[in-house]
């Protein structure tokens, strides 16, 4: 993945929103597969909860990360104490945790052996000190961003609902596998 400075000045900090480019969110979670969660909770009425059922029910291979819930399951899937402990290589670390959490995080993530391509923080998370040393590393880095809404808004999904997504198609999407799968990669 390429390294993008998001334009504008903001985010979390409350001084106006990171812009990042659709093409290169498209990218992200068109080319991503295996997506590890930090701080994926077993509550059902957390927002972690239901990303990672989203991001199930559209293929994605999420990989639950929580030490007070390892080795139990969450919809179906193992939960990892840490990123080390993961068997597989990781694409993308999704990060629900406090922007405090996040510089630990991204040094666990470059300790990784294949290095995941993306660190994505999620809605009011932002540390730029650890997204430039991720950046450093070469992997992409998306703050104050969710890839449920990125996906549904960029897919035409959250259209579905009235919401604005700012992609304008005349053509009709592509239907792919899974639950209600018009989407960005309708292959898996």
């Amino acid at each position: 993945m390429t390294s993008v400075t998001p334009t504008g000045q903001g985010g979390a900090d409350g001084a106006g929103p990171l812009a990042y480019p659709d093409a290169l969110i498209r990218k992200i979670l068109s080319e991503t597969k295996t997506v590890a969660m930090v701080g994926a909770s077993a509550k059902e009425i957390r927002p972690s909860y239901f990303v990672l059922k989203y991001l199930l029910a559209k293929g994605f291979d999420v990989i639950p990360v929580n030490p007070g819930l390892a080795g139990k399951e969450i919809l179906g899937k193992t939960v990892y104490p840490d990123l080390q402990s993961i068997p597989v290589p990781i694409d993308m670390v999704d990060i629900f945790r406090s922007s405090d959490a996040v510089p630990g995080i991204v040094e666990e993530a470059l300790g990784l052996d294949p290095l995941p391509k993306v660190i994505w923080t999620q809605l009011t998370v932002r540390h730029d000190e650890a997204a430039a040393r991720a950046e450093a590393a070469g992997l992409t880095v998306i703050m104050d961003r969710c890839p449920k809404i990125e996906y549904g808004r960029l897919s035409g999904e959250i259209g579905w609902n009235g919401v604005n997504s700012r992609v304008l198609s005349s053509r009709k999407p592509k239907l792919g596998k899974g639950y209600q799968s018009f989407g960005l990669n309708t292959c898996r």
